[in-house]
């Protein structure tokens, strides 16, 4: 993994990103805008993603960007649930929700892979950083 400054460089940032406005545009459109409550509860999960995984890097240290990657995970997993209802209620195609679900899927996954990243690297963040 490349030494990232911003977490703006970040790939699991930007895929949360993309999946948010995403999610915007497809809860902009009927019937699925009227639903008032699920609208706001996937557009917060998926804000809730991308907005962990910012705060954790700019904590500095492994341990608690691991924390805050472990909760932009488990907000993955809950618009990924909430996208099942969704679907269910007929607010998107088929293909929609596969395309939203697998990003969500791949999301997930990445920030696996980074947790287990940083669980296994020596250096534990620049706060902790002797110069």
């Amino acid at each position: 993994m490349a030494t990232v400054k911003r977490f703006e460089d970040l790939d699991i940032w930007k895929l949360a990103r993309e999946i948010c406005n995403d999610i915007h545009r497809l809860t902009e459109k009927d019937p699925f805008c009227k639903d008032y409550g699920l609208k706001d509860q996937v557009r917060r999960s998926t804000g809730s993603a991308m907005d962990n995984i910012a705060e954790g890097f700019e904590r500095d240290g492994n341990n608690e960007f691991i924390q805050f990657l472990s909760i932009a995970k488990a907000s993955s997993g809950e618009a990924r649930s909430q996208m099942c209802r969704a679907f269910d209620r007929s607010y998107l195609t088929q293909e929609k929700f596969n395309e939203v679900s697998l990003k969500m899927i791949e999301l997930s996954a990445k920030i696996q892979n980074t947790i287990s990243y940083l669980k296994k690297s020596v250096f534990k963040g620049h706060k902790f950083k002797v110069e």
